[in-house]
């Protein structure tokens, strides 16, 4: 470990490979916090057990019921389209199809591009992460090639300090890359779980307040 942080230092060469996988290592722990808690927290709600309670006052005629109990979920995702549902619905005494689909859609198209916004960045902060690190190690491996060739006293000194920079730059990318990626597939599983469950029980509210009146 003492090595990794002396990598940081400006005297030793390479120093600018280890700032700019630092700098990502950074970013990518920002991202991670900010999708991490809008995702889960914020976004998410049981849609199972959320729209089992919308169904049952739908069923009975309580529209206004529906809908305040979609606007104390504030922020989460289904319950703001299934809102945007059961206000168009609640505007006539005819429930038209086409309106409320259109209601829907709106919503969706407000809902998910938050839902997958900077996400992307953590699978491309991983790659980049990687081939910095691997860039590195060419250049380390450049040093220690050139130390080789040059004879002197200072050449398994030289030797050394290139093939330590490229070992400690792998390093770090890597370091960097893998939580990154674990992150990603995390926070993505879980934005696709959530845009399915709009997708589905958007159908079937649909579907049900079509019958309803």
């Amino acid at each position: 470990m003492q090595e990794l942080f002396h990598s940081f230092n400006p005297e030793v060469s390479g120093f600018l490979f280890m700032w700019a996988i630092l700098i990502m290592f950074v970013v990518m722990i920002a991202i991670a916090i900010e999708r991490t808690y809008y995702i889960i927290v914020r976004s998410n709600v049981n849609a199972p057990r959320f729209m089992a309670e919308i169904r049952k006052l739908v069923i009975n005629g309580d529209f206004k019921k529906a809908m305040n109990l979609c606007k104390s979920a504030q922020n989460k995702s289904l319950p703001q389209v299934a809102l945007a549902a059961l206000a168009e619905a609640d505007k006539k005494e005819f429930v038209d199809y086409r309106a409320i689909q259109n209601a829907v859609d709106e919503a969706s198209l407000e809902i998910i591009p938050r839902l997958t916004a900077k996400t992307g960045y953590l699978a491309m902060i991983a790659n980049v992460a990687t081939l910095t690190g691997l860039l590195g190690t060419i250049y380390g491996l450049i040093q220690a090639f050139t130390a080789v060739s040059v004879a002197g006293a200072e050449a398994a000194t030289n030797l050394a300090a290139g093939i330590s920079i490229a070992m400690i730059t792998t390093y770090f990318g890597l370091l960097t890359a893998i939580p990154a990626i674990v992150l990603y597939t995390i926070v993505n599983t879980k934005t696709t779980r959530i845009i399915d469950d709009i997708d589905e029980h958007s159908v079937k509210l649909i579907h049900l307040l079509t019958g309803s009146k």
